[in-house]
């Protein structure tokens, strides 16, 4: 190097080195406190720590092995942990280290046809789930002044349940029945219904059997319905721990939703489970039991749930969240511990009964043990035309067909009563996966109070549905968007429907079919 060389670079290096010490005189090294604790003892889904003395109730903690757990138990000597992953490699004396922070979970639009747990880790093998916000899966339900009375109806798409059960955009409407009589089915036919609806969907599987949730996906993605769902998935073989949170952490992804404005649907399938993993976990961490072991506060679990599902203000973001909760019943009780509690949190149910679904009577709706407690405030207004007739018929049919079973002589009004109620009965099944549009609804209910079909065999009535369907779409398409739009049926209109429905049926009184 020359001597010019040397002495142009002395003044930059004389520079550099005193940046360098102006920046270590400002460094000032701060310490930050962990308090870490040690595990003492590990069972099915829990653990046992000491050393946290300044934990919190339901803070999040870390394990090793990437395993979070959530602070569950408050001991004078102890903290008991629920673990919200596999424990297979967790021993007494691993370490365990506060987060300071509650357990959240990703909230935003990019869930959007995507499967996760209820921790926000992605399960379809699509990468990770790319979120920026994210939301305390345990908040408090909004303020009763910032919510509107429920009068928006939220189309299920099957006739027994719109007609007679109306189900409204903020309503929590509980599903309830034996094992295998069809109450996943009715809250998929919900979710497939929303399609074009601008509903932003959740289905909540907790404690399910991994291939039948895997069958519910596959038949939302055939339907076109995840495009516009969620689902966040705690199988049954996953821990109890995961599957007490599950429901808390689908519901702060749909109160996201719910806050930009948006209607949103959730369906918990299903909380008897929920209710299961929730009393193992008391019992595993010596909580004391109360009736049928469940702890003194199961209702409370239930209630502080359901209650985050509501109608907003329009101040207050005016979205509205509806809760479709599910629940098992045993051998028809419905008076038992959890369906007792979930029925007098919800605002009505929809109870399957077994027999009818034994008798291929699908949906297996007992329109008589079924209620909703918002009513018709939260119905299209075309429906109170038929509702009232059709539930009258439908109550008496069912009333007088046990007499008709001890083969009693009947007279003739009697004997027409059971008839149209045969008939009335017919009109109301419906296969799974076919929501039916509002207006073929109206049409076919209208019909069917109006005594039309009652000189169409039984075995034809499907038949005359179907067609009476097909010539609404294609002759009738002015007075479908007004009975959408809540407007009443007018007297010309319900003319209008009724001479079409007549035409329609002229080939199937004189034993022919529509296109013969």
């Amino acid at each position: 190097m020359q001597r010019d060389d040397r002495e142009q670079l002395i003044p930059i290096l004389d520079e550099t080195f005193q940046a360098f010490e102006r920046t270590l005189e400002d460094h000032r090294p701060e310490l930050e406190l962990h308090q870490i604790g040690a595990v003492r003892s590990v069972g099915h889904g829990i653990a046992r720590v000491d050393g946290l003395s300044g934990a919190k109730s339901e803070e999040l903690v870390r394990l090793p092995g990437d395993l979070l757990g959530m602070v569950f138990n408050l001991d004078p000597k102890e903290v008991g942990l629920i673990l919200l992953g596999g424990s297979a490699s967790l021993k007494a004396g691993d370490e365990v280290r506060r987060t300071g922070r509650v357990l959240d979970v990703g909230v935003g639009e990019a869930l959007l046809g995507r499967v996760v747990d209820p921790v926000g880790r992605a399960l379809d093998n699509r990468g990770p789930v790319r979120t920026t916000l994210r939301r305390p899966v345990e908040r408090e339900a909004p303020p009763i002044m910032h919510r509107v009375p429920v009068t928006v109806p939220l189309q299920t798409g099957i006739k027994v349940i719109d007609a007679t059960i109306p189900i409204g955009r903020g309503q929590r409407e509980l599903i309830l029945g034996d094992r295998q009589t069809g109450k996943t089915a009715i809250a998929l036919d919900t979710i497939i219904n929303q399609k074009g609806e601008d509903v932003i969907c959740v289905y909540c599987a907790i404690g399910q059997r991994s291939s039948a949730v895997a069958r519910v996906i596959a038949d939302l993605r055939a339907h076109q319905a995840l495009e516009y769902s969620v689902i966040v998935v705690a199988a049954g073989e996953e821990p109890p721990g995961l599957q007490f949170v599950a429901p808390y952490a689908a519901t702060s992804i749909a109160e996201y939703f719910m806050e930009q404005g948006r209607d949103v649907l959730i369906v918990y399938d299903d909380l008897t489970r929920h209710a299961w993993a929730y009393r193992e976990l008391s019992l595993l961490l010596r909580r004391p039991p109360g009736r049928e072991a469940f702890p003194g506060d199961i209702f409370y679990i239930h209630s502080r749930l359901l209650e985050r599902s509501t109608a907003l203000r329009p101040e207050h973001g005016g979205g509205s969240l509806t809760a479709l909760p599910i629940v098992e019943t045993e051998a028809q009780n419905v008076s038992g511990y959890i369906p007792t509690n979930l029925i007098s949190i919800t605002d009505g149910q929809i109870y399957l009964s077994p027999e009818l679904f034994q008798k291929g009577i699908l949906p297996a709706v007992d329109v008589g043990r079924s209620v909703s407690r918002v009513g018709g405030a939260a119905q299209l207004a075309a429906y109170r035309a038929v509702s009232g007739a059709l539930r009258l018929s439908f109550s008496q049919f069912e009333e007088l067909e046990t007499f008709a079973r001890f083969g009693t002589r009947l007279d003739k009004e009697t004997r027409q009563i059971i008839e149209h109620g045969r008939r009335v009965r017919e009109t109301l099944k419906q296969p799974q996966y076919q929501p039916i549009p509002v207006a073929e609804q109206i049409t076919v209910l209208l019909a069917v109070t109006s005594h039309l079909l009652d000189t169409i065999p039984v075995d034809r009535i499907a038949e005359a549905e179907a067609a009476i369907r097909a010539a609404v779409a294609e002759e009738l398409p002015d007075i479908a968007p007004r009975i959408r739009a809540g407007e009443k049926l007018t007297g010309q209109d319900r003319e209008t429907l009724l001479s079409l429905s007549r035409e329609i049926l002229e080939p199937f009184r004189s034993g022919q079919g529509a296109n013969d």
